[in-house]
Order: C-alpha cells, then sequence, then structure tokens
C-alpha cells in the first residue's frame, strides 16, 4: 500500500513539472508575438529620397569668362546664369537677336547692354518671388557679338573681325590679322573707338610697332574698337 502511494506521488510530481514546461513554452511565444516591431532609425528616417537623389547629383561646373567685368553683352553671346544651390535653373542660353534671354522663371528679360553683374542683379530679382535669397553669377562663355569684338581693316594680310579678350592689344590683332603688307602706311594708323556714342580716333604708329618694337604704340584695346591700317601712297 505504501509502494502504491509513493507510484502516485511520483507520477503526480512528474504532471506537474510537465504543466509548467508547456506552460512556460506558451507565455513565451505570445510575448513574442506581441512584442512591437523594430523601428528605423532615427538617422535612417531623416534621410528623403529626394534628398539622397540630389546629393548624388553634382553641382554644375562654373566656367570662366574671358571678358571684363565692364563688358557689354550683345546679341550672339552665349551666357550662364548660374544659380546658387538651384541646379535645375542654372541654364547656358544665348542672347537672343532681340537682346533678351530665358531661363526657367525668368523669360523675356533683356541682356543686351548690360554687364554681367547687372543682368544677375536683374535675375535676382524676379527669382526672389519664387525661391529665397537668390545667388546668381552671369557669366559670358562665348562672347560674338558686334560688342565684343575688334575689327582690323585696310592693308594688313587678313581683315577680319576678332573675339575680345581682357588685355588684349594692338600687336595681338594686327598679328591675328597676318602682319602688314607691304602696301600699309603703317604709321598712318588709327584706332576708331566710340566714347559716348561718338568715333574718336587715336592714332598709332604700327609700323614701327611691328618693325621696330616701339611698344609705346601698343596700346590696349576695347570691345567695339576698329583698327585701320591705310594705303601709301605712291
Amino acid at each position: 500500500m505504501q509502494k502504491q502511494f509513493s507510484a502516485l506521488n511520483f507520477a503526480a510530481i512528474l504532471m506537474f513539472f510537465w504543466a509548467a514546461s508547456v506552460w512556460s513554452q506558451v507565455t513565451d511565444s505570445s510575448a513574442a508575438s506581441s512584442a512591437p516591431a523594430p523601428q528605423p532609425s532615427k538617422a535612417l528616417e531623416s534621410v528623403k529620397p529626394a534628398d539622397t537623389q540630389s546629393a548624388a547629383q553634382p553641382m554644375p561646373q562654373m566656367a570662366t569668362s574671358s571678358v571684363a567685368p565692364d563688358y557689354r553683352i550683345g546679341p550672339g553671346d552665349t551666357l550662364q546664369i548660374f544659380v546658387w544651390r538651384n541646379p535645375e535653373l542654372t541654364q547656358s542660353v544665348p542672347v537672343r537677336p532681340d537682346g533678351k534671354i530665358s531661363t526657367p522663371l525668368v523669360e523675356d528679360m533683356i541682356a543686351v547692354g548690360k554687364t554681367p553683374s547687372q543682368l544677375a542683379r536683374d535675375v535676382e530679382g524676379v527669382l526672389a518671388e519664387y525661391i529665397r535669397s537668390p545667388q546668381v553669377n552671369v557669366i559670358v562663355t562665348n562672347p560674338v557679338s558686334a560688342f565684343s569684338q575688334v575689327k582690323v581693316i585696310g592693308q594688313v594680310t587678313t581683315p577680319q573681325s576678332l573675339p575680345y579678350r581682357e588685355g588684349m592689344r594692338v600687336l595681338d590683332a594686327i598679328l591675328a590679322a597676318g602682319g602688314l603688307t607691304e602696301f600699309a602706311a603703317g604709321n598712318r594708323g588709327k584706332i576708331v573707338r566710340k566714347v559716348d556714342g561718338k568715333d574718336t580716333e587715336l592714332r598709332v604708329k604700327v609700323e614701327d610697332l611691328v618693325n621696330k618694337g616701339a611698344m609705346k604704340y601698343n596700346l590696349e584695346l576695347k570691345p567695339g574698337d576698329v583698327i585701320v591700317v591705310p594705303q601709301s601712297f605712291f
């Protein structure tokens, strides 16, 4: 009788531990299913797809300008309109025959007769209606208008119009035109320049400059200058 009671006690103890084990597994799985899913870190949430796309796109390179700061923009010139931190508004545009340009958000703005800085301020005034504190640079990348040329005519090997560049002088233009012909009266040469809308003349002894190295006649040129080398008298 005592042995039967001991066997029953042992069986009851086994049943108790088995039930405790089953209950522990049930509660663990329930807790796991009810736990909240892991959330992405705030650092990842703060990066938007648009931000990563714009960060991956490099800012356009600014071209270099070969014109003086007081250069006057003319028809046919090519301009780069650079808008800081707004690459979608940065454009390379030609100056149309009517003297105007058009860029995103800026339509039919007069460019002819303005310096690059003046045009940049005008563009900023229009863009200020759409973006905060716009910063604009205007660069003349291809000056081809009559305002930006120097003409060499008369008794030179190849009379022509030359693109003006800052620091250009008489000798640069004469050599680019192939030098003087045998019929040139170089020492009666002159530079015709418009000042306040009127033609003025500057005498320059081109022959002494070219053949004798008289550098005092190597005058600095300005956009729109015309170098005239007359023919000699026989």
